[in-house]
Order: C-alpha cells, then sequence, then structure tokens
C-alpha cells in the first residue's frame, strides 16, 4: 500500500539559554485510518475533550515546577483511564479473548528505564513501567513475573474485565467471523504516549498499550520496548511512538531519531520527518511525538490522522486528530 508521508512536524524554536527555557508537553492518542468521515461528530468532540484532559493534568505539573517524567505518567494514566483509546481501559483483545497490556517510560536525565509487557491487572501499566524503573533491578518485566512485581509494589489491581469494553470484544469477533490478521482489522493504533520538557531542561517519554486485536503467541509491539516505542535522553530529545510495531523495532525509531539529533546536530522536526518517511519506505505506517531539552516539539505521522495534543509555557495549547490540522 501506498504511504504517503503527512508532513505534520511543528517544531518550537527556543533561542534562549536551556536555564531559562520552560517547560513543554507533547501527548497522542493513537495514529492510522482516522479520518472525518470515519468519525461521528460527537465522537470527535469526545476524543478531543479527553486529549485536553491529559494535557491539562499533565501542563499542571509542569507549569508548577514538575518533573518531567511526574507529566507523562500523569498524562499517561488518563489516557489509560479513558475506554477511547486503546490502552488500559479499553485495550483491545487477544486471539485468545484475553487483555494483554504493555507500557514503558524513560527519564532523560540518566537514562533509566523501566518496560512491562503481558500485564493482566495493573490498572495503569505506565505507573508499573515507573516502578520496574525506580524500585525493580531489571528494566523490563513480562506476563505473570510483572503482575506479581505490581503486586508487591502495592499497585492498584483490578478485574480483568475492567479494561474489556463492547466494541473491542466486537472488533474480536469480526476478526475472527472474517479470518483477519490483526494488521487487516487495526487501522488504527490505538497506542498512547506523552514526551515533556520540564523547567529544568530535562525530558522523559512515556508510551502504554493493548497491542492489536486478535494478536497471539504472547506478541510484543514496540511500545515498551526501549529505544523502538519509547525513548528519552537530555543529550537528544525525548520520543513516543504509535504505529505497526513490527517496523518502529526493526528501524529503533525512537533511538533512531534521538542519536540522528544527538550526532548530527539536527532539530527534531526535520528529523521525525525522515526517520517516518523510511518507516514507511520499509512498510510500516504510524506516528511519533518528539520533544528536545530546548523546548523543540515534533510529531511527524504517515498516516490519514493521528491523535494529538501539545502545550508550552508561552503559547496556546493544540489539539488535532487529522492530517491537515
Amino acid at each position: 500500500m501506498s504511504l504517503v508521508l503527512m508532513l505534520g512536524a511543528l517544531l518550537i524554536s527556543r533561542p534562549a539559554p536551556a536555564q531559562s527555557a520552560k517547560w513543554t508537553l507533547v501527548i497522542h492518542g493513537g495514529a492510522g485510518t482516522i479520518e472525518r468521515r470515519r468519525i461521528a461528530p460527537e465522537d470527535d468532540k469526545a476524543i478531543r475533550a479527553a486529549l485536553a484532559r491529559a494535557l491539562d493534568a499533565g501542563t499542571a505539573i509542569l507549569a508548577d515546577g514538575g518533573r518531567a517524567l511526574d507529566a507523562v505518567e500523569t498524562a499517561v494514566k488518563l489516557l489509560e483511564d479513558d475506554p477511547r483509546f486503546n490502552a488500559g481501559r479499553g485495550s483491545v483483545f487477544s486471539h485468545d479473548g484475553t487483555i494483554e497490556l504493555d507500557a514503558a517510560i524513560m527519564d532523560g536525565r540518566d537514562r533509566r528505564a523501566g518496560a512491562v509487557a503481558g500485564v493482566t491487572r495493573t490498572r495503569n501499566p505506565v505507573s508499573l513501567a515507573r516502578a520496574v524503573m525506580e524500585h525493580g533491578q531489571h528494566v523490563f518485566l513480562s506476563g505473570p513475573g510483572a503482575d506479581r512485581f505490581s503486586i508487591e509494589r502495592g499497585l492498584e489491581q483490578v478485574d480483568p474485565a475492567w479494561f474489556a469494553t463492547t466494541e473491542r470484544r466486537r472488533q474480536l469477533e469480526e476478526l475472527r467471523a472474517h479470518r483477519l490478521s490483526a494488521f487487516d482489522l487495526d487501522v488504527k493504533y490505538g497506542t498512547v504516549g506523552a514526551v515533556a520538557r520540564d523547567a529544568a531542561g530535562h525530558v522523559a517519554a512515556a508510551t502504554s498499550t493493548g497491542g492489536l486485536t486478535g494478536k497471539r503467541w504472547g506478541r510484543i509491539g514496540d511500545s515498551p520496548v526501549i529505544g523502538a516505542g519509547t525513548y528519552a535522553d537530555d543529550r537528544a530529545c525525548a520520543v513516543s511512538a504509535t504505529g505497526t510495531g513490527e517496523y518502529f523495532v526493526r528501524l529503533s525509531v525512537a533511538h533512531e531519531i534521538c542519536a540522528r539529533v544527538r550526532l548530527k546536530g539536527e532539530s527534531i522536526g526535520p528529523v521525525t520527518d525522515q526517520v517516518i518517511a523510511e518507516l514507511g519506505e520499509f512498510g510500516g505506517s504510524g506516528g511519533v511525538i518528539a520533544v528536545s531539552p530546548d523546548g523543540g516539539a515534533a510529531w511527524s505521522f504517515n498516516t490519514p490522522g493521528m491523535y494529538r495534543a501539545m502545550a508550552a509555557h508561552d503559547g496556546e495549547n493544540k489539539v488535532a486528530i487529522y492530517g491537515d490540522e
């Protein structure tokens, strides 16, 4: 399928020294075949409102001098709790009718990171990823082990039925009835994520997802893979991705963007466009959001739309869905 690069990069210049720069927050709620003709007006309004709530929660932390890490976790938690997005509550079903959750978080100050995959009972997987980063001996936990660690750390547990929604079950039934693959059905990749730059000049990234409808054999996409769907480095930028995870993993998209910014000295706007263009050449689709320590912010995607929002200390909040916004 031919993929057309949406030149959606948004770059904010910050000529002042880093110590006088303020804060920036960018969030996303997934990318894919997101078009006006496919979304009812009331759903359009509800999605924008949900993005705005998550953005407001994160910016409240940053505006008060809080850390980028706290801002991205808070924003992602709100998106996980909203059934409109494929993360936390509202996550898609696997082929076996279960819901398996993945998440990652990374601190650009020291490049500490935490990630989980195949989680089944933690209400907010992004908070479990942070607990792994701050209190675990490892970076990446999966399945029953991740669930046990969550209980040991005292994170909120819910019955797996809490994550399920009628619409996600319908999607699974459609896949089974027509013998479709996960990629045939999921034309929208509902991963959620956030990246932030705080007043101290530090960056952070967080990503959370329910994966693909009908996924099998314990499939794990890019979202919890450090360097693929999530990465943060104070020397370069912070990135959260959404899309066809297998391609993001193969190209190490999040790290690739940060490496080019750090080693080539390029601005994140052009770099995100370049990497997403290369992703398309390989056959992958999706998008990324990014922020840099100097306050720059960008998003880029090669799909018709991406749920996204951005706020900075000296500008108006922006919430967008379609490629022409």
